[in-house]
């Protein structure tokens, strides 16, 4: 028979190793799970996610409050630049991410707050998606939680927030069994993507991203090894948000990982469709 002081220390002990999965670096998938849902119906890529986003994955609004809580918040690179008369911290960058799929495609979104649209950058290359406004979706393809930078089976899928969509504003940063980073612009084949400015009427800097990446002209081209996902299966997941703000080397949101080491990534699963929140009556 089993005392209490015997089930407290219990409870006590699996308290312990719950926070400390939660708060050190490369254990927090459990604590933070990415459940990324199957889609019944394709959406139309036109900058407005209201045909998905509500039976996509999304856990809520990121700025960089939240982000400070984060065990894998590191000051150094999850940060704003100050530019001088610039908004509250949380009024600077504030975003929702959504992502879903089928079996053609990966479905990616964000609806963002931004105070300032920035897509200059005086020492412009086209690879230089992380010296303007961007969101990037990084990905393991599957998921080993192997420590590495790049290379076969990781993938990054990088959109400049440039409405005029530029040749470089969908970029593609892969690896394969012989190179560790590939820099091209997504295939005009893989990809559809659309950009919304000011959406909400409020502020230029704000902005809806809509995006389709065909994942066998990517996942499949850079890897013999890629199959088809199917429910229950894993991938690394990290999304990387760039602000320059008005100058430089700005700052970033970084989101599930600490960089490319894909062995800081979350885990996101791979699910089958959801329904959307149901309000209760009156």
């Amino acid at each position: 028979m089993i005392g209490k002081r015997a089930v407290v220390g219990i409870f006590a002990s699996a308290a312990l190793l719950s926070f400390t999965q939660c708060t050190v670096p490369h254990q927090w998938s459990e604590c933070y799970p990415i459940h990324v849902p199957r889609l019944k119906q394709p959406p139309c890529i036109d900058g407005d996610l209201a045909d998905w986003k509500d039976v996509a994955f999304n856990d809520g609004v990121w700025d960089i409050r939240r982000l400070q809580h984060m065990p894998w918040f590191n000051p150094s690179v999850n940060r704003l630049t100050d530019h001088g008369s610039e908004p509250p911290p949380e009024d600077d960058l504030s975003a929702r991410y959504y992502l879903a799929w089928d079996d053609d495609f990966l479905y990616l979104g964000a609806e963002v707050h931004d105070n300032v649209n920035d897509i200059a950058d005086p020492n412009h290359e086209p690879k230089r998606w992380y010296f303007k406004d961007a969101v990037c979706w990084f990905f393991e393809a599957p998921r080993t939680g192997k420590s590495k930078s790049f290379g076969e089976g990781n993938h990054a899928f990088c959109f400049a927030i440039d409405p005029s969509k530029p040749p470089w504003g969908a970029w593609w940063r892969h690896g394969d069994r012989e190179r560790q980073y590939i820099e091209s612009p997504l295939p005009p084949e893989a990809v559809i993507y659309a950009i919304r400015l000011n959406p909400w009427g409020g502020s230029r800097g704000d902005f809806i991203l809509e995006a389709r990446v065909r994942m066998a002209s990517t996942f499949g081209v850079a890897s013999a090894k890629w199959k088809v996902p199917k429910i229950g299966d894993k991938y690394g997941l990290e999304i990387v948000h760039t602000d320059p703000d008005g100058g430089g080397y700005g700052g970033h949101f970084l989101i599930y990982g600490m960089g490319d080491d894909a062995a800081t990534w979350g885990t996101m699963t791979f699910v089958g469709p959801i329904g959307s929140v149901v309000r209760k009556p009156e």
